[in-house]
C-alpha cells in the first residue's frame, strides 16, 4: 500500500520529452499517484548516439538533457503551453485545421503534481542544476570523503535557491552491503559478485573513491585501478559484516547528516536472485527494527 514504482533512471536524451511525459503520467495514474520520477543525463555511448542524441560531447548532452527537463515540467504542471528552444519548437509551426496552433497539452497529466523527481549528482553542475531545480539527488557507491563534498556542496546550493538547510535534506545516498556473522566471510561471500561488477563499471569512470589526500580515483597521483572488495569497505560505500555493524554505521550517518532520510541498499549485478532475497530479508529482520520509530 506504500511502496513507490520508478525507475532509476529515465534516460532522458533518448527520449522525446513529450513521450517521457505521457509515458510517467500514465503511469502514475494507473499506479494511483505512486511513481517517482528519475531523470538521467547517460553515460552509455552506443545507447546514447544511437538514439541519435549526444553524450561523448559532455556540453551537448548537458544543453540537450536541460532543455528536455524545460519541456517536460512545463508539460507536467501547466494546462496548456507552448516552448522554443534550440532542440524543440512546441507546437510545430505548421497549420491545423485551418488556424495557426499555439499551445498544447499533455494528456494524461500526472495524478501527482508537483512530480516527485530524483536525479543522480556528482559534479558542481549536477549539483546545482538539481538545487535550482527543485530535484533531489541521489548520491551512491561512493566514498566518504566524496559523500561529504557532495552533501555540503548541495546543501550549499539549496539554501542560495530557497530550499532545506539540513545536510542530507532532499537526499538519497546508496550503500552496498552484505550481512553475515563476521565481516571475513562477507567480503568472501560478496567478493566474486563485487569484483565482476567493477570489471564492467570501471572503465566508465565510476569509480567514486578517494584516496589519503583526498584525490578522486582516476585523476593523477591517485590509483587508477579496479577496486577490491577490500576498497569498497575501507571506502565505507559497501557495509560487510554483522548486522549490528550496519546499524552502528546508518547510526553515524544519522548524526553527521540530520537531513537524510533515504538510504538505497545495493547489491552488485550478478548476486543470484535467491541470495539477495536472504540478504534484505537479514536486513528487514535485524537492520530495520532499529529504525521502526522514525
Amino acid at each position: 500500500e506504500t511502496l513507490k514504482f520508478g525507475c532509476g533512471f529515465n534516460i532522458v536524451p533518448m527520449w522525446h520529452p513529450l513521450r517521457l511525459a505521457e509515458d510517467y503520467a500514465t503511469a502514475d495514474i494507473l499506479t494511483g499517484g505512486r511513481m517517482i520520477f528519475g531523470v538521467g543525463r547517460g553515460y552509455h555511448s552506443r545507447e546514447v548516439e544511437t538514439f541519435g542524441s549526444p553524450v561523448i560531447d559532455n556540453d551537448a548532452n548537458r544543453e540537450l538533457f536541460e532543455e528536455q527537463i524545460e519541456v517536460i515540467f512545463k508539460a507536467f504542471n501547466q494546462e496548456s503551453f507552448s516552448h522554443k528552444g534550440n532542440h524543440y519548437s512546441i507546437p510545430a509551426e505548421v497549420p491545423y485545421r485551418g488556424y495557426d496552433l499555439k499551445e498544447i497539452t499533455l494528456v494524461p497529466r500526472p495524478q501527482n503534481i508537483p512530480v516527485e523527481t530524483w536525479q543522480p549528482i556528482v559534479s558542481g553542475g549536477s549539483i546545482e542544476f538539481t538545487a535550482r531545480r527543485g530535484f533531489n539527488g541521489v548520491v551512491a557507491l561512493t566514498g566518504d570523503q566524496l559523500v561529504d563534498d557532495i552533501f555540503h556542496k548541495f546543501r550549499d546550493a539549496c539554501v542560495e535557491n530557497g530550499r532545506g538547510g539540513l545536510l542530507g535534506e532532499n537526499l538519497a545516498l546508496g550503500l552496498g552491503f552484505y550481512i553475515a556473522e563476521t565481516q571475513e566471510k562477507a567480503v568472501s561471500n560478496l567478493r566474486p559478485f563485487h569484483d565482476e561488477r567493477y570489471k564492467w563499471f570501471s572503465p566508465f569512470g565510476f569509480v567514486r573513491y578517494a584516496d589519503e589526500e583526498g584525490r578522486v580515483w582516476g585523476t593523477p597521483g591517485a590509483p587508477a585501478r579496479t577496486p577490491r572488495i577490500e576498497d569498497g569497505v575501507d571506502q565505507k560505500a559497501w557495509i560487510c559484516g554483522p548486522a549490528s555493524d550496519f546499524v552502528k554505521h546508518l547510526r553515524e550517518i544519522e548524526k553527521k547528516y540530520p537531513g537524510l532520510e533515504h538510504i538505497i541498499l545495493h547489491w552488485p549485478e550478478g548476486m543470484p536472485r535467491d541470495a539477495f532475497l536472504d540478504q534484505l530479508r537479514l536486513f528487514a529482520k535485524d537492520v530495520m527494527p532499529h529504525f521502526k520509530s522514525q
